[in-house]
């Protein structure tokens, strides 16, 4: 490095955090700047926009809105003013900030929705934040699960940490698992006999099918377009929201179930 009054610097590490620190509520230029200020220390305008390849007055713009946010602070010098990155853990007191927030209001917040009438809805998820939001609704409802044509892609890679913190809450709301899966589960020996604790059987070769439905309080959830090793972006998860209908599926649930070759494992 040439120092902060110097023409170039250079970055001793490769930049990583831009898109993380993106979702901190940063713009891009804003997560590049207070990368490389991180990286190179206090510096002046003219380094940074060199150094982070940012045009020098969207470097201007970016830094006020860093300033005001805490991130920035300013060094004034006789020549030219030298800006400073704030430790990095104030990142966290800004979460911690917003999620105070949030929860200030979050019960106004749940008792305007429990307010409304959610009896009879239909709606579609797609993709994996929709699978999370499908695993969600099954910790709110808080009751068991029947699942008929289990397939096992709940071990997709990118769900394991969310995985982990469904399976704690799930046990902590005492909440059952009653899986049909199918026949091809059971001959790959899939991760998911280990992964969650459940009651299971496996449908004959005959009965597997493409589709998985999902039974739990008065919520039925269809699935097309899943594969046994990933949730594919175009996978839709068809959500429909009425007792009558998980009451009938949950019969046809037991059916199915008695009829079925009945073990149960543990993890």
């Amino acid at each position: 490095m040439s120092g902060i009054y110097g023409h170039m610097v250079t970055i001793s590490t490769t930049i990583m955090f831009t898109d993380i620190l993106t979702k901190l509520d940063l713009s891009k230029n804003e997560a590049k700047i207070y990368e490389t200020l991180l990286d190179i220390g206090q510096s002046t305008i003219g380094n940074i926009a060199k150094t982070a390849n940012i045009n020098r007055r969207n470097v201007y713009d970016s830094m006020d809105r860093l300033i005001e946010k805490g991130l920035v602070f300013e060094i004034k010098e006789t020549r030219e003013t030298i800006y400073s990155p704030v430790d990095p853990k104030k990142l966290q007191e800004l979460i911690k900030e917003k999620e105070t927030a949030l929860l200030s209001v979050m019960p106004q917040m749940l008792s305007l929705y429990q307010n409304k009438s959610h009896r009879n809805d239909i709606f579609i998820y797609k993709g994996l934040e929709g699978w999370k939001n499908y695993m969600r609704d099954i910790l709110r409802v808080g009751e068991d699960v029947y699942t008929i044509g289990g397939n096992g892609v709940w071990t997709d890679n990118r769900l394991s940490q969310f995985l982990d913190f469904f399976v704690k809450e799930a046990e902590k709301k005492n909440i059952g698992f009653n899986i049909l899966f199918n026949n091809e589960v059971k001959e790959r020996d899939a991760d998911i006999l280990r992964a969650i604790e459940s009651n299971h059987a496996f449908l004959s070769k005959d009965y597997s099918m493409p589709c998985v439905v999902e039974i739990f309080g008065d919520h039925v959830v269809i699935f097309s377009n899943l594969s046994s090793a990933k949730i594919d972006e175009t996978a839709s998860f068809t959500v429909i929201v009425n007792k009558s209908i998980a009451d009938t599926f949950r019969v046809w649930f037991q059916m199915m179930w008695n009829v079925s070759n009945k073990k149960t494992k543990k993890r």
